[in-house]
C-alpha cells in the first residue's frame, strides 16, 4: 500500500515532467503491485536505458515489464504489448550479442503476432529475423526472411519497415559479395533518411541514418570509390555526433576507419578505429566488439605494431565464436592470418587462411573468399623456397573473383602479388605487365601506401 501511495505522490509532484522519474515510478509500481503502471513505467525506463546504451539495465526493465504484464487480463491490447516488449528486449540483447535468447524471443513474438494477424508487427519481426540470420552467417536465409517482410510491410503500408528491409537486404547482399545491389539499396535509404536522431528511434544498434552511411563507407571502399565512401562516412559522423549515441558513433567511426584501412591511410584509420573501440568499451557494446577489434588489430599489424595487433585479432575471433556469430567470421580469420604473416609466423597463417576460405565458402561470403584466396597466394609466395605454382594459382583465382565482384583494391593487390612472384622467378614480361597494372590501379584510387612497393618492384624488373 505504501509503494502504491508513493507512485501516486510521485506522479502528482512530477506533473508534466513524469518522464524524468520513470525509474523510481517503475520501482514503486512493481512493489506496490500496480501492474498497469508497472508495465508502462518499466518499459519507458527500458527505452531510456537503450537510448544511452545501458543495455543490461534495459534488459532488466523489459523483463520486469513482461512480468507485470502477466498479471493483467489477456486481451488484444495486452498481446500486442507482449509482442512490442519482446521486440524491445531483442534490441537490448542484440547490442549485448546474446544471440540464442534473441532467436527464442523472436519466435515467441512471431507466434503472438500470428494470433493477432498483425502484418505490421510480423513485418518488424521478420526484419529482426533477417538481421539475426546475417549475424549467424546465413545470408541466403536473411534474403528469404526479408522477402517475407516485404510482403507484410506492403500489406499494411508500413514505410518504416520497408526502409529497414532495404537495409537488411543490403547487409545480406554485401555479405555475399553483391556490392552493387547493397550500395544501391543504401543510397536509396540515405536519400530517404537525412537525419532521424530527433525521433530517438534506434534500430539495429544505431540510428538508421548513420547505419546506412556506415555501410556505404566501407562498401564503396571495397570498390575503390574512396571519395564517395568518405563523403557518406563524414556525413554519418556529423549525424552521429549530434546524437551522442555510443552505438551509432562506434559503427560510423568503424566504417570510416575501415575505409581508410582499405585505402592504406593508416594514421587516419587508427584515429577512427581507436575512437570506435573506445565507444565500444565505455558503453559495453559486445555486439560490435569483434568487428571493431579485428579492424583495429589489422591497422596495428599493418603499422608494424604486431605486439598490440595479435591479442586484439585473437580476441575478435574468440569473442565472435563465443556469441555464435559466424557471419563475417571468415573475414576475421583472414585478418588474423594476415596479422600472423606480418609478424613473420609463416605456419600459423597457412592453416587459418584455409579455414577462412572454407568458412567463407560455406556461408556464401564471396568477397571474403577472394580475400582468403589472395592471402593463400601471399603465404605460398613467402615460403622458403617459394611455392610458385600454387601461389600463382591462388592469386589468379582471387583476381578473377575480385574482378567479378568489382573489388578494385583487391585486384591491385593481386596484380602486385603476381608481378612480384613473376619477377622473383625470372618471368620479366609477365612481371612487367602485372606490376604496371597494379601501379595504374593504385594511382587511380590514390592508394599511396602500396604504390612505392609496386614501383620499386617494377624498377628492378626494368633495370
Amino acid at each position: 500500500m505504501l509503494h502504491a501511495r508513493i507512485v501516486e505522490a510521485l506522479e502528482t509532484l512530477a506533473g508534466e515532467r513524469v518522464a524524468e522519474q520513470v525509474e523510481r515510478l517503475a520501482h514503486h509500481a512493481l512493489r506496490g503491485e500496480v501492474w498497469d503502471k508497472a508495465l508502462a513505467y518499466c518499459r519507458q525506463a527500458g527505452v531510456k536505458a537503450i537510448a544511452r546504451s545501458a543495455n543490461r539495465e534495459a534488459v532488466a526493465c523489459f523483463e520486469q515489464a513482461l512480468d507485470a504484464l502477466q498479471h493483467l487480463p489477456e486481451s488484444q491490447d495486452t498481446i500486442a504489448q507482449a509482442i512490442d516488449l519482446r521486440l524491445d528486449l531483442r534490441t537490448a540483447l542484440h547490442a549485448l550479442g546474446e544471440s540464442e535468447r534473441i532467436f527464442a524471443i523472436l519466435r515467441e513474438a512471431e507466434r503472438l503476432a500470428e494470433v493477432l494477424d498483425d502484418h505490421q508487427r510480423l513485418a518488424s519481426i521478420s526484419n529482426h529475423m533477417s538481421n539475426y540470420f546475417v549475424w549467424m552467417g546465413a545470408p541466403d536465409r536473411a534474403v528469404a526472411s526479408s522477402q517475407r517482410t516485404l510482403t507484410h510491410a506492403t500489406a499494411c503500408g508500413d514505410v518504416t519497415s520497408q526502409v529497414v528491409i532495404r537495409f537488411n537486404l543490403a547487409w545480406a547482399y554485401v555479405t555475399m559479395g553483391d556490392y552493387g545491389r547493397a550500395i544501391d539499396l543504401n543510397r536509396s535509404i540515405a536519400e530517404l533518411i537525412k537525419e532521424d536522431v530527433r525521433s530517438g528511434r534506434v534500430s539495429g544498434g544505431g540510428f538508421m541514418s548513420v547505419l546506412c552511411r556506415n555501410m556505404l563507407a566501407w562498401m564503396l571502399a571495397e570498390w575503390g570509390a574512396f571519395a564517395e565512401g568518405l563523403a557518406y562516412g563524414e556525413e554519418g559522423i556529423r549525424i552521429a555526433e549530434t546524437s551522442d549515441h555510443p552505438g551509432s558513433l562506434a559503427r560510423i567511426y568503424n566504417g570510416v576507419g575501415q575505409l581508410y584501412l582499405c585505402k592504406g591511410d593508416l594514421m587516419k584509420a587508427l584515429s577512427m578505429l581507436e575512437r570506435a573501440w573506445q565507444c565500444c568499451q565505455v558503453a559495453h557494446i559486445a555486439l560490435f566488439a569483434p568487428v571493431i577489434a579485428a579492424n583495429l588489430g589489422s591497422a596495428y599489424a599493418r603499422s608494424g605494431r604486431v605486439a598490440e595487433a595479435l591479442p586484439l585479432l585473437e580476441q575478435a575471433v574468440a569473442q565472435a565464436a563465443s556469441m555464435g556469430h559466424m557471419g563475417q567470421q571468415a573475414y576475421r580469420l583472414v585478418q588474423l592470418s594476415e596479422g600472423y604473416l606480418l609478424a613473420g609466423r609463416i605456419e600459423d597463417p597457412s592453416d587459418l587462411a584455409e579455414r577462412a576460405f572454407e568458412l567463407a565458402r560455406i556461408h556464401k561470403e564471396r568477397g571474403t573468399q577472394a580475400q582468403a584466396l589472395r592471402l593463400r597466394g601471399e603465404i605460398a609466395a613467402r615460403r622458403t623456397p617459394p611455392e610458385v605454382e600454387p601461389a600463382a594459382t591462388h592469386y589468379r583465382e582471387a583476381l578473377t573473383l575480385a574482378e567479378e565482384l568489382g573489388m578494385r583494391p583487391l585486384q591491385a593487390h593481386c596484380h602486385r602479388g603476381l608481378g612480384t612472384l613473376y619477377a622473383a622467378t625470372g618471368q620479366r614480361q609477365r612481371a612487367h605487365t602485372a606490376l604496371a597494372t597494379a601501379i595504374a590501379l593504385y594511382r587511380a584510387m590514390e592508394m599511396t601506401f602500396w604504390l612505392p612497393q609496386a614501383e620499386a618492384a617494377l624498377a628492378q624488373v626494368e633495370g
